[in-house]
């Protein structure tokens, strides 16, 4: 666990936070700013600081990650309509959180990809 990263803490238990799914691997809870009817946010429990970092050093999590994602869509019926999984990394991302985490966002038409 990084000692002041928000999403270590949350998965230590030491945050509260709305959890919708949880695997040994993976922990899947509800966006405090949610910007969709569902805003879930899917993260590995081991801290990588973004998907760049967890794809290179463990492909196989990364495979779980997204195992979770399909998991929690369907259970919040959004896999049928469809739903927006956004991956931000970096600061030029929009990255604010340094842990990986995807955010799963549907329930709704979500707009054009890149408001500009």
């Amino acid at each position: 666990m990084e000692n002041d990263c928000l999403f270590c803490k949350i998965v230590a238990g030491d945050i509260p936070a709305t959890v919708v799914r949880e695997t040994e691997t993976t922990l899947a809870f509800r966006d405090i700013n949610p910007k969709a009817p569902v805003h879930v946010l899917v993260i590995p429990k081991e801290h990588y600081v973004d998907v760049a970092t967890l794809a290179q050093a463990d492909p196989a999590l990364g495979g779980e990650l997204l195992e979770t994602v399909a998991a929690v869509a369907e259970s919040e019926g959004v896999l049928l309509d469809g739903f927006r999984l956004i991956f931000n990394t970096g600061e030029y991302g929009g990255q604010e959180v340094f842990h990986a985490h995807a955010h799963l966002l549907g329930g709704a038409p979500i707009g054009p990809m890149v408001a500009g």
